[in-house]
Order: structure tokens, then C-alpha cells, then sequence
């Protein structure tokens, strides 16, 4: 944990002595009472805590001094094709530490449908994924996420909204792209990006995005896990900003 997490609620009581908080800033970090920590509130301020004392079961009472904003987020909204459940954990959680704004979860016709029907959103799991990201990026804010049965129900549905203030719309496609990462550069703003489940995008699914004005982009002649290439298209978008920005 780079960074300690507290709810709103949280902030007036002990951490108990297994909280997992708690564990770490005594087992792991080895902080004694007077020590400082870097800490934040869940959507508010981050800072540093101190540990004033235990009491006599072990529990923790700490004090807050928190007047930083987290870090900006990268103003992108992922689209991705429902993983599996094992690698939809680590996406939420690379996303999450990459701030991305927003998640959304789409059905896709050459997924898996049994995907959809993963109990991650509804058991705590998916947010738990997202909280580790957060605390490894000292991020206090999560990325809001959605479920969607299929890419024409998201194009329905979420893409007007999503696109209320414009943006680039780029789906990454190594099948049959109209470009590249390295020879297109985003033009600033807004970004919305589309990665297929790993069977990728079916034909139909080619002529909806292209139909909503997504430009196809390859991220390279491989077929990429879902999770692996999500990094990869955040990380080519950011540097193809970086580039344009110098220029």
C-alpha cells in the first residue's frame, strides 16, 4: 500500500489491530506511535496521518492532516469486452492505478457470455480491485464502472452521454485496422477507448463502430490479452499526446 485509505466515516475511530490497514502500517511498514504515513479519503483529499497511540487490544488511533487534491486523471473512458473474471480483477485494478476516468463492461459477440455473468461487480470484488490500483497510484478517487449487454446496447445507450463534451473515439483492432498508434496522433481532449474481448470484434461490431465514427487503430501484429492490451492502449494513447504536445 502506497497510500492509506480511509472512508469518510473512518475518520474518527481506531483501525483495529487486523484490519489490513493496520497490519500493513505496523508489519510492514514497522510505524511506531509519532510516526507519519501518507493517507487519503476515499473521493477527497490525501495527506499524511500520524499514529497516536494503540490501545490496550492493539487498535489504532491515528490523526489526519490531508490537504492535497489526488493526482489529475487521464481523461479517458475505457470500453472493453467482457474478460474473464481472473483477468477482469487485474484490468480494474491496472485501470484504477492508471486513472482512467471511467470503466464501462461490454458483452461482446465473440465473448464469452458467460462472463456477464461474474458476480465481481455485486460481491465487493470489483471495488476491491479498483482500491488497490488507487492506493498503489497514491490515488484517493475510483473509476466509475458499468455493465452493458452488448457494443450496439453501449453505443445506444452510454456513447451520447460519453460524448456530451466531444472526443477522440478510437478502437484498437489488429485485425483489420485503418491505422496505427505510432502514425495517428489524438488530438487533445476527451478519449474514448474500445478494446474487443480477445477473439476480438466481429464484422458487424466493425461496421457499429465505424458506423458511430470510431476510427480502428492497431496496437501491433499480436493478439494481446484483454487486460495486457488496455495498458498498451492507454499507455500508446498518452505517449501519442505527448508527442503531439511537443510538436
Amino acid at each position: 500500500m502506497n497510500l492509506i485509505l480511509f472512508e469518510e466515516n473512518e475518520t474518527t475511530l481506531p483501525l483495529k489491530k487486523r484490519d489490513t490497514r493496520a497490519l500493513h502500517l505496523v508489519k510492514i511498514l514497522h510505524k511506531k506511535v509519532g510516526d507519519e504515513f501518507d493517507a487519503g479519503i476515499l473521493g477527497g483529499k490525501r495527506g499524511k496521518g500520524r499514529i497516536e497511540a494503540f490501545n490496550g487490544e492493539g487498535d489504532l488511533f491515528f490523526s489526519l492532516n490531508l490537504a492535497e487534491d489526488p493526482p489529475p486523471r487521464l481523461d479517458v473512458t475505457m470500453l472493453v469486452g467482457f474478460p474473464r473474471p481472473i483477468q477482469m480483477r487485474r484490468l480494474l485494478r491496472d485501470l484504477s492505478n492508471m486513472g482512467v476516468l471511467t470503466i464501462h463492461l461490454s458483452g461482446c459477440e465473440l465473448g464469452d457470455k458467460n462472463y456477464l455473468k461474474t458476480t465481481l461487480l455485486s460481491d465487493g470484488g470489483a471495488r476491491t480491485a479498483l482500491l488497490e490500483g488507487a492506493v498503489q497510484a497514491r490515488d484517493t478517487v475510483l473509476p466509475r464502472i458499468d455493465m452493458f449487454f452488448s457494443l450496439k446496447d453501449w453505443l445506444e445507450k452510454a456513447l451520447p452521454e460519453v460524448l456530451s463534451g466531444g472526443g477522440n473515439l478510437i478502437a484498437c483492432d489488429n485485425v483489420d485496422p485503418d491505422g496505427s498508434f505510432g502514425d495517428e496522433l489524438p488530438a487533445p481532449g476527451h478519449a474514448v477507448l474500445a478494446i474487443g474481448p480477445e477473439r476480438g470484434w466481429s464484422e458487424r461490431e466493425r461496421c457499429l463502430l465505424a458506423g458511430a465514427g470510431f476510427k480502428r487503430l492497431s496496437l501491433g501484429s499480436r493478439p494481446l490479452r484483454t487486460e495486457t492490451a488496455c495498458v498498451a492502449a492507454v499507455t500508446a494513447l498518452e505517449t501519442a499526446r505527448h508527442s503531439r504536445h511537443r510538436q
